[in-house]
């Protein structure tokens, strides 16, 4: 063989060696992202990639304008049997005219992001290899999170913890029919297939009025039971809880039934999500709506704190636990973000983010959750408001202007969801415990509403380059990835 020849064979084979050790010693971040109560995780998946790969956002991520060189891509994700998450469809929602929300994702999916900049020194740069950061971000519900507490749990402990909870006075009219059928069953009594179904029926039921109430508590679950995909009418999902004395339990009576299916649920649908996805999980950001917390008082905030303890629970569990065990102490970072910032004047972030740090750190000493770096964030993705201030007869009045959503309402005012308003939603309080006194948090103090994306600025600088405005996703950023950064 000829020489040149070998040396085009063997520079072809080196290059392909590099890119080769250059994909093995990529670090690889696995980001869980999952959102409580229609928190908006979609709009932040696909915010975070916009803004990486096509620029534009404002305010900018100040870190990444110091790396030279820096880009940002998408390439196939490293998990075949994971649907993608559909990022141009969703981009294509928000930009469209008139722009609206996307559909929020009601099953796991997945998008690998790649950083990449110029290696400065070192053997990258003597290999002439870049520097890369793989980003596999996974996106789940969040009643899924919930779920991983039940892995720790029997039938009797799950049952006691829901029928508590259901039976807050919150939720009293919500649960009614499901408390006034449970008044008519025995457990003991003979398994009846047809009680399993209509018990199943009406806690799914309450479940699903609870999620969408002005006041959503985002511990309930089990999560399949509101989005049961494939699952629907399966035996797995046809449980409920009910009231136990412990002791030996009849072979053929109801209460045998209902355990056995709870122990089919965690067995065969929480624990292989576990194995699959949330224990290869290195970072998680849990997106929390506070302002709907907010508008349902001081038990409305409780509700809260106790879906938060719920989820610390799921990501930190208990030292004894076998879960524990197995998890160990992988997720390094942790995020919270009160989204919906940009639903309130700038002014009142903190408090937003003092109200979440609030509940995140009472739920966290409950669940042992310390040894993570924990951060509260108030967030808006894509921020849809800009800030008003007015002085009016001598009272400083913060507010907001943007479109209002059709068929919002502030007292007697319904907007018709085309034209544009000024919103005062009321003053959060300045010290975050005054949020969870009955006496000092009543809902009628805030007038919250919901509204349509922003029509997106299109500037000319080369090429077209959407604007797009945001609320701490520059934080958020920086909290959970510039410490791979150069």
């Amino acid at each position: 063989m000829r020489l040149p020849q070998i040396s085009r064979d063997t520079r072809f084979t080196l290059e392909h060696a590099g890119a080769y050790v250059g994909d093995l010693i990529t670090p690889t971040l696995r980001l869980g992202v999952t959102g409580l109560s229609r928190a908006g995780k979609t709009v932040f998946i696909t915010a975070l990639v916009k803004c990486l790969c096509e620029g534009g956002a404002n305010p900018p991520f100040a870190r990444l304008s110091g790396i030279e060189g820096l880009r940002a891509y998408l390439e196939p994700q490293p998990d075949d049997d994971v649907p993608r998450f559909q990022y141009e469809d969703h981009l294509n929602a928000l930009q469209s005219e008139p722009p609206h929300w996307p559909q929020s994702t009601r099953r796991i999916s997945e998008l690998r992001l790649t950083l990449e900049w110029p290696s400065r020194g070192g053997l990258f740069e003597f290999l002439g290899l870049s520097q890369r950061l793989h980003i596999d971000i996974v996106d789940y519900p969040g009643e899924w999170l919930i779920d991983l507490a039940l892995l720790d749990q029997s039938y009797q402990e799950w049952s006691q913890h829901a029928l508590y909870t259901v039976q807050r006075p919150v939720f009293s009219a919500l649960a009614k029919p499901f408390l006034e059928f449970l008044s008519t069953v025995d457990p003991e009594g003979v398994a009846d297939e047809q009680v399993a179904i209509r018990g199943a029926e009406l806690y799914t039921q309450f479940l699903q009025s609870a999620r969408n109430s002005g006041t959503p508590y985002a511990g309930l679950g089990p999560g399949r039971f509101l989005l049961p995909g494939d699952l629907e009418g399966s035996p797995q999902l046809t449980f409920f809880p009910t009231k136990t004395e412990g002791g030996a339990v009849e072979s053929e009576s109801l209460l045998a039934l209902l355990e056995r299916r709870f122990a089919s649920y965690r067995k065969n649908i929480v624990k292989p999500f576990f194995e699959a996805h949330f224990s290869r999980i290195d970072r998680q950001i849990v997106l929390v709506d506070v302002l709907s917390a907010l508008n349902g008082g001081a038990e409305g905030l409780r509700a809260l704190e106790d879906g938060l303890e719920g989820v610390m629970r799921a990501i930190r569990p208990r030292s004894e636990s076998w879960l524990a065990y197995i998890l160990g102490r992988r997720i390094d970072r942790i995020a919270f973000a009160a989204t919906k910032a940009d639903h309130v004047h700038r002014n009142a972030h903190r408090q937003l983010e003092d109200i979440l740090s609030n509940s995140v750190s009472r739920a966290a000493k409950r669940a042992e959750a310390a040894g993570s770096a924990f951060q509260c964030i108030a967030l808006a993705a894509l921020q849809a408001t800009t800030d008003v201030h007015k002085d009016i007869q001598g009272e400083h009045l913060f507010g907001v202007r943007g479109i209002p959503e059709a068929g919002e309402r502030i007292g007697v005012r319904t907007f018709d969801g085309s034209r544009g308003a000024v919103v005062f939603p009321g003053d959060l309080p300045e010290d975050a415990l005054d949020a969870f006194d009955e006496d000092r948090a009543r809902p009628e103090h805030f007038g919250f509403v919901k509204f349509r994306p922003p029509t997106l600025e299109r500037r000319e600088a080369g090429a077209q380059v959407n604007a797009w405005p945001h609320i701490g996703l520059d934080k958020a950023f920086a909290f959970l990835f510039e410490d791979h950064l150069p």
